[in-house]
């Protein structure tokens, strides 16, 4: 909210940059609700970089009608090495809800990761059911402008409500936090060596949740290391005030 520090009816994507992670500069607005699509609200997503240098910007908008759909944003100027102008897609949204999610129940796309099993990029956005039960779906794309969604859910579990700015990471072995290496690894020897954090910002509470688990992009699912300990009901990222966070592949 560019008037307060407090939610509004004007939620925009801030910008700043910084060499550091210490210290920043704050620049222009990088996108603001003036679509359609978007009118109450830009909403949370996420920024893929390419192997070409080219740069998405995923969001989440409200439109006019309060729906929540998934919209595109391209750099205007590539070249300008703060990206401070964005351009939206002419043909957006690209992402509605789909059969079975509520209008109000599906956001914040995760930055997208290389499967190299079908040579598509996929990602994950948040929502709930209609027994309150969080969720997470899985879509794939060639070309960021048309999306499919993944057969099955990623992951789900009763009774913690919506999730939002879901995080889909690897950790430990030898691969870092490269996702195209680690779906690789997983397709060869079944990743045994890797991990996955599954993150998410529970609306019900306003608290972020994490645990520890396996992803199996083949199968499309992630599951935890211990059920008792899951998404929502058991590690949290912060005891303080600490909401809505979202990780960056550097």
């Amino acid at each position: 909210n560019p008037d307060s520090a407090i939610w509004g009816n004007k939620i925009a994507w801030g910008h700043a940059a910084s060499r550091d992670l210490v210290r920043w500069r704050h620049l222009p607005v990088a996108t603001s609700p003036d679509q359609w699509y978007d009118i109450n609200g830009v909403w949370s997503g996420s920024a893929t970089v390419l192997p070409d240098g080219r740069i998405v910007m995923l969001y989440t908008g409200s439109t006019n009608a309060s729906v929540q759909v998934q919209c595109l944003a391209f750099p205007t100027d590539p070249s300008d090495p703060l990206l401070i102008n964005w351009t939206k897609y002419e043909n957006n949204p690209v992402m509605y809800p789909p059969p079975g999610v509520g209008e109000k129940d599906f956001r914040d796309p995760t930055t997208a990761w290389f499967d190299g099993s079908d040579d598509t990029w996929r990602l994950v956005i948040g929502s709930k059911d209609d027994r309150h039960a969080g969720m997470v779906m899985t879509y794939k794309t060639n070309d960021f402008i048309n999306y499919e969604l993944v057969p099955g859910l990623l992951h789900r579990l009763p009774g913690t409500g919506m999730w939002e700015c879901i995080d889909l990471y690897p950790v430990g072995g030898k691969r870092g936090i490269d996702m195209t290496e680690v779906v690789a690894a997983a397709s060869t020897n079944g990743g045994d060596d890797v991990l996955h954090v599954m993150k998410e910002s529970s609306d019900d509470d306003r608290h972020d949740y994490y645990a520890l688990g396996r992803y199996d992009a083949a199968k499309n699912t992630w599951t935890p290391l211990d059920a008792d300990a899951d998404v929502g009901i058991g590690l949290r990222y912060d005891w303080g005030k600490f909401y809505a966070s979202k990780t960056f592949f550097d």
